[in-house]
């Protein structure tokens, strides 16, 4: 990604927010790339832009792309999903089951945790395994 945005957090300090943090910037970096994405990719006008993204960006589709890729994580980045799996979490979900969003939660903390701690180079490898 771009450095537009100065993020000026020390891994250490990164690994002492709350996975909930990570997952609320990752929620956002995700979003981001896959409305980049379909923008680059298809000539579709806004409204059909929102529908098609959100085929990728709700929880049940986020869960299935973890459960997808967890194989091939490194084990930092498995502990990463797991902390924020099991987090304390009092939001209910609406359009998922609490499984699902446990584990959609989890996949936006590593997006957002490899985010903060400016790890793009492994972000986009994840990115691709996504996307291909």
């Amino acid at each position: 990604m771009e450095e537009w945005i100065n993020i000026n957090r020390a891994k250490e300090e990164v690994e002492l927010m709350s996975p909930l943090t990570w997952a609320y910037i990752g929620d956002c970096v995700y979003e981001l790339y896959v409305r980049t994405k379909l923008i680059n990719e298809t000539n579709l006008k806004p409204h059909k832009l929102h529908i098609e993204s959100i085929k990728y960006v709700k929880a049940k589709a986020q869960a299935e792309f973890l459960n997808n890729i967890y194989e091939s994580l490194t084990e930092e980045e498995k502990n990463i999903v797991r902390r924020a799996r099991n987090t304390q979490n009092h939001h209910l979900p609406k359009n998922s089951n609490v499984q699902e969003y446990m584990y959609s939660t989890a996949f936006e903390a590593l997006i957002g945790y490899l985010y903060l701690t400016k790890n793009s180079k492994r972000l986009n490898e994840i990115f691709e395994i996504l996307f291909i």
